[in-house]
């Protein structure tokens, strides 16, 4: 007979809109996407628990497959954790999967690269729909000189001197796997992925790419930093959090550490 005091770690996929909150971690003077996803659970179980987080997304930053995870005694099924959490939660944040997991699965240690796409709104006038979900351009991007900048991101690289600042001993050297730049129609769209990012690393790589396609700045000027042969940058744009969005957080061997309850 299961004994109703073990604990069971819990994997939760979830999907918001970061426009209301002040990032994903918890934070004392404003709403987070953990204390409202800490909350529900609270509502739902009874108990006071803090999750962890593949990512800790910026302020007002978006997510389609954030992944976390906690520990519980809860003997909920998934589809009962499915049903309840949405319930609790406000409207812009949903639980769109939950998997029992193995005791020792860490969302965010296991993961072994992070994918997010920054959308840029590149038309005259700025949009209605897409106005808290993209960064508005209104001068035509020549993303093809984007794109060739983009492709001297991938590899190994010291991202130090594009982030303000790192705290003392942390590295910034990070593995980037992909840095893709398209348009579809009024969009251009940037897609990254790595093992993990620097604070605000994206949106400033970015913003180097919108300077990029407006002419400001050289693809060589890219190149240069990424290289480390710029060690100073007076003026690197960081651009909107609102265009950003966590697509997605891959494990190498997720399913295996699926227990199988559903």
């Amino acid at each position: 007979m299961e004994d109703p005091h073990t604990e069971r770690r819990i994997a939760l996929v979830l999907e918001y809109d970061g426009t209301a909150y002040k990032g994903f971690q918890w934070q004392a003077n404003g709403p987070s996407i953990q204390g409202e996803v800490e909350r529900a659970i609270r509502s739902l179980t009874g108990e006071s628990l803090r999750i962890r987080g593949a990512s800790r997304t910026d302020v007002g930053a978006h997510a389609k497959g954030q992944v976390v995870d906690f520990l519980t005694r809860a003997r909920f099924t998934t589809k009962t954790f499915l049903k309840a959490l949405n319930w609790h939660l406000p409207p812009d944040i949903r639980v769109t999967s939950v998997r029992d997991t193995c005791p020792e699965f860490n969302s965010r240690k296991d993961a072994v690269s992070r994918e997010y796409r920054y959308t840029i709104f590149n038309a005259q006038w700025p949009p209605a729909i897409l106005r808290a979900f993209s960064h508005w351009v209104p001068v035509p991007l020549d993303v093809a000189e984007m794109r060739a900048a983009a492709e001297y991101l991938p590899g190994v690289h010291d991202f130090s001197v594009i982030v303000a600042s790192l705290p003392p001993g942390r590295s910034g050297v990070r593995r980037v796997d992909r840095w893709d730049v398209w348009r579809e129609g009024d969009l251009v769209l940037v897609e990254c992925e790595a093992n993990g990012f620097l604070p605000h690393q994206i949106r400033r790589t970015n913003g180097l790419l919108v300077e990029v396609g407006l002419g400001r700045m050289s693809r060589e000027r890219v190149k240069a930093i990424v290289e480390g042969t710029v060690t100073y940058l007076q003026n690197c744009p960081s651009i909107p959090a609102k265009g950003l969005c966590l697509m997605r957080v891959n494990y190498l061997d997720f399913d295996d550490k699926i227990e199988g309850r559903k």
